[in-house]
C-alpha cells in the first residue's frame, strides 16, 4: 500500500523502499516514483484478493467471491493509495522530516497517518458503494465499532511491514559495508606484499648493476655507459609503475626490456630475449610490476642455474576473450632445477601473483605452469581482456 519516498523539493522527490521490495523478484526494478504507483496498485489487488477470500470464508453461507471481490478491491485501492499519497505529500509538507525521524516520534507519525487514511478510504468506499454521505459515516456509531478497529488493524500491519523491510535494507547495507571494507583490506594487504617484494628485489638488483658498472669502467667504458643507460631507464620506468595503479602492456614490455638490457651486459652471450607484444594489445591495461616477477623468476631458477644460459620470450596474444601473457624460457626447467624446482613451480612469487589475480579479477584469470621441450619451462597468464581494470578497483 503505502510508498516510502521523501522530498526536499517539489521538483525533486527521492523515493524510498517499496513494501514488495521484500520479494526478491519485485526488487529487480529501480526503486521510482512511477514503479512505486505502480507497485502500490499489485499491492492493493493482492490485499483486495486475501481480504475478499477471508471473507467468503467466515461470510455469510450462498455468498459468490464477486460479491465481495468489487468492493474489497474499491476500498483497498481507496484506503493504499492514499497512504501512497499522504506519505509523499508529508514528506514534501514536513521537509523530509518523517525520513529522517527515528523511535517513537517516527512511529506514532506513521500509526497516524496510516490510521488516519485507512479511516478516510473504508469511508469513501463504503459510500460509494452505499451511496451514503462519508462524513456522517465517520462521526456515526458505526465508526467506532468497525471503521475504527479496522483502521488500526490496518496501520499496525502497516508499521510492521515497513519496520521490517527497513531492517533488511539496513542489514543488506551492513552487509554491502562489509564487503566493502574486506575488498579494501585485500587489496591493501596485496599491495603492501608488492611493496615488500619491491624493496626486497630493487636494493639487490641496485647494489649488483653499480658493482657492474663500476667494474666495467675501466676495461670496457662503452658497455659500463650502456648498462648505466639502460638501468636509469629501467628505474624510471620502475619508478612510474610504483606510483601508479595500474600500467599498460606496452609500458610494462618496455620496463622488462630495459631490466633483461642490463642483465644482458652482466651475463653476456648467456642470456637472450625477445620480446612479442602486438601494437593493438600495447595499450590494454593490467596491473603494474605483473610480469617482472616473472621475468625475474626465469632468469633466476631457469638460465642462471644453466651453464650456457638461454633464452627468454615476452609474448602476448588474445585468445577469445582473453589476454594471455607469456613468459617462456630455455633454462633447467622444473626437472633439472634440482632444490630450487619448488620455488618455480609454487613459490612465493607465484603464490604472491595467484593472490593479486584473486583480487583483481576474481575466478576470471588464471595462472598456468608448462614445461617446455626439450626444456625450460612457459608461465601463462590468463586474464579478462576488458581493456582496462575497474576505476574504482586500485591494482595492488
Amino acid at each position: 500500500m503505502p510508498v516510502l519516498a521523501r522530498a526536499t523539493c517539489p521538483e525533486k522527490m527521492a523515493v524510498g523502499p517499496h513494501p514488495l521490495d521484500s520479494i526478491p523478484l519485485f526488487r529487480r526494478w529501480p526503486s521510482s516514483p512511477l514503479r512505486n504507483v505502480v507497485y502500490t496498485g499489485i499491492w492493493n489487488v493482492g490485499l483486495a484478493l486475501c481480504l475478499a477470500g477471508a471473507s467468503l470464508m467466515f461470510g455469510a453461507s450462498g455468498a459468490r467471491f464477486a460479491d465481495y471481490w468489487w468492493p474489497m478491491l474499491l476500498i483497498s485501492n481507496l484506503i493504499g493509495y492514499l497512504i501512497h499519497l499522504g506519505t509523499v505529500a508529508g514528506n514534501w509538507l514536513l521537509g523530509g522530516w518523517p525520513r529522517r525521524a527515528r523511535g517513537v516520534p517516527r512511529l506514532a507519525y506513521r500509526l497516524v497517518l496510516t490510521g488516519s487514511c485507512a479511516l478516510l478510504g473504508y469511508a469513501l468506499g463504503i459510500a460509494l458503494l452505499g451511496g451514503g454521505d462519508p462524513l456522517h459515516l465517520l462521526v456515526s456509531r458505526r465508526a467506532l465499532t468497525q471503521v475504527l478497529p479496522l483502521a488500526v488493524f490496518i496501520a499496525l500491519f502497516m508499521l510492521v511491514v515497513h519496520l521490517s523491510g527497513e531492517r533488511r535494507i539496513a542489514a543488506e547495507t551492513q552487509a554491502a559495508r562489509q564487503r566493502e571494507q574486506l575488498e579494501a583490506s585485500a587489496r591493501q594487504l596485496a599491495e603492501a606484499r608488492l611493496r615488500a617484494l619491491q624493496a626486497q628485489i630493487e636494493p639487490h638488483f641496485l647494489y649488483n648493476t653499480l658493482a657492474n658498472v663500476v667494474s666495467l669502467i675501466a676495461p670496457q667504458p662503452a658497455q659500463a655507459a650502456h648498462m648505466l643507460e639502460r638501468f636509469i631507464d629501467y628505474l624510471r620506468a620502475s619508478l612510474a609503475a610504483s606510483r601508479e595503479e595500474s600500467a599498460t602492456l606496452g609500458a610494462d614490455a618496455d620496463l622488462i626490456a630495459a631490466y633483461l638490457d642490463v642483465l644482458a651486459v652482466r651475463m653476456g652471450e648467456r642470456l637472450r630475449y625477445r620480446i612479442d607484444v602486438p601494437a593493438e594489445l600495447r595499450a590494454v591495461v593490467i596491473a603494474p610490476m605483473l610480469l617482472q616477477p616473472l621475468v625475474e623468476n626465469a632468469v633466476a631458477h631457469g638460465l642462471e642455474p644453466k651453464v650456457e644460459g638461454g633464452e627468454i620470450v615476452l609474448a602476448a596474444r588474445r585468445q577469445d576473450n582473453r589476454l594471455c601473457l607469456e613468459v617462456r624460457d630455455t633454462g633447467v626447467g622444473l626437472a633439472g632445477a634440482g632444490p630450487v624446482s619448488g620455488k618455480r613451480g609454487g613459490g612465493v612469487g607465484l603464490g604472491n601473483l595467484r593472490e593479486r589475480l584473486r583480487t583483481l579479477y576474481g575466478n576470471d584469470a588464471q595462472v598456468q605452469l608448462l614445461e617446455n621441450q626439450p626444456c625450460g619451462m612457459t608461465v601463462r597468464l590468463l586474464l579478462p581482456l576488458n581493456g582496462s581494470l575497474p576505476s574504482s578497483t586500485p591494482a595492488p
